[in-house]
């Protein structure tokens, strides 16, 4: 798969890009009401309408859109002759806007036929504007949707959503709020180590991966504490973009199949469910993969290089544990009010996600899957005799 979007980046990238509307008549911009105030955003805004006959907003994506959602934002817009979709914000807002640039493009095929496997052929011209730096949407085939009636979320992938353009603008992201740009980071995270480890992975993915980490490694804890750091940021938004990358020449595994029921039944937030997940199921996948977890592990600005590879993929796992510690992030369902009742669904949601469950560098069984699901419930564990 090639990604032939053309990439614009840095600091005020996004105050002159009027030769990206050259030709344009009709565009849909797809935001959230949280990102639309952003004074960047307003810009941009103004910089579009100033140019183009007709300027539709969507401004109501909300954090984990529902195919409802999308159903009923197609209604709500004019899609007759829209030639540019652009979307600003996370993840959800990109999702949506790669799926409405399908669903607005002329004789395209119905979400409903999307949902069922149908793949896109066309599409309407497309720019991304992250405005988190994660979920590398931007970079990606694929476009999640929560399906509440099954108490899960499915992918939507083709090739075909590629956008034509994308713009990363470091002053974009720092108006995240601290425990979202925690845990976006980490969602980038879990792209680039399951992408590296992936029973899919390659060459292209893995140089996609290792470019990843090492900026993510460098400047994630950076842009929290220095939320101006705008070199830091742009490198989080380097390192979220390798992660969409090394996933549309791989694919994720275990942590995102497991996180999926997560967000479809309890809505926690994809970062964050990926997050409580992380450390216990690279644990799991380790010994498969103790190698490219020595690769990863040296690519931290203090690795030990003394270690040999055992010990320094066992030392990854606890880098990943401690990391999500220092960023206060959940550590189990157990704060989120989830009880260990709930864990028969959870393992059957979970083996249900057979389009990641077979990108894990090892087998997995339920009785593996319902093992990582328990060390989320320690208190419950120690209560049974069971071993975290």
């Amino acid at each position: 798969m090639n990604i032939n979007s053309s990439l614009l980046s840095g600091y005020q990238t996004l105050n002159d890009i009027g030769y990206l509307l050259c030709g344009k008549r009709n565009v849909l911009l797809v935001t959230d009401k949280n990102i639309v105030g952003i004074p960047a955003v307003q810009a941009l805004i103004r910089q579009i309408a100033s140019k183009v006959a007709l300027l539709q907003i969507v401004d109501n994506v909300p954090p984990e859109p529902t195919h409802h959602d999308v159903a009923s934002t197609l209604a709500s817009v004019q899609t007759q002759d829209i030639d540019l979709v652009v979307g600003v914000g996370g993840g959800s807002v990109l999702d949506v806007a790669k799926l409405l640039s399908v669903l607005c493009k002329q004789g395209a095929l119905s979400l409903d036929a999307l949902l069922a496997g149908e793949k896109p052929l066309h599409r309407t011209a497309s720019l991304l504007i992250p405005t988190t730096a994660g979920t590398g949407s931007e970079a990606t085939p694929n476009a999640i949707l929560a399906i509440p009636e099954k108490q899960t979320k499915i992918g939507i992938i083709s090739p075909v959503m590629i956008p034509d353009y994308v713009i990363l603008a470091p002053e974009l992201t720092t108006s995240m709020p601290a425990h979202i740009a925690s845990s976006t980071g980490i969602d980038a995270l879990c792209h680039l180590i399951e992408c590296f480890t992936a029973t899919i992975a390659n060459p292209v993915s893995d140089n996609y991966a290792l470019i990843g980490l090492k900026k993510l490694f460098a400047s994630l804890e950076t842009t929290l504490n220095e939320p101006e750091n705008l070199a830091a940021r742009l490198d989080m938004l380097w390192a979220s973009y390798y992660g969409g990358a090394a996933i549309a020449h791989s694919g994720t595994h275990l942590v995102h199949a497991m996180s999926y029921p997560l967000g479809g039944k309890y809505h926690i937030p994809h970062g964050v469910a990926n997050a409580i997940l992380l450390a216990p199921c690279m644990a799991f996948v380790r010994p498969a993969a103790v190698t490219k977890f020595a690769q990863a592990y040296d690519l931290l600005p203090d690795a030990n290089r003394q270690l040999d590879e055992q010990q320094k993929s066992l030392a990854l796992v606890e880098y990943f544990s401690a990391l999500v510690k220092r960023l206060k992030l959940p550590a189990s369902l157990e704060e989120l009010g989830i009880g260990s009742d709930h864990l028969p669904s959870l393992v059957n949601a979970a083996l249900d996600v057979q389009r990641l469950m077979k990108n894990v560098p090892m087998p997995v069984s339920a009785e593996d899957v319902r093992n990582v699901y328990l060390t989320l419930f320690p208190k419950e564990n120690i209560t049974r005799g069971i071993a975290k």
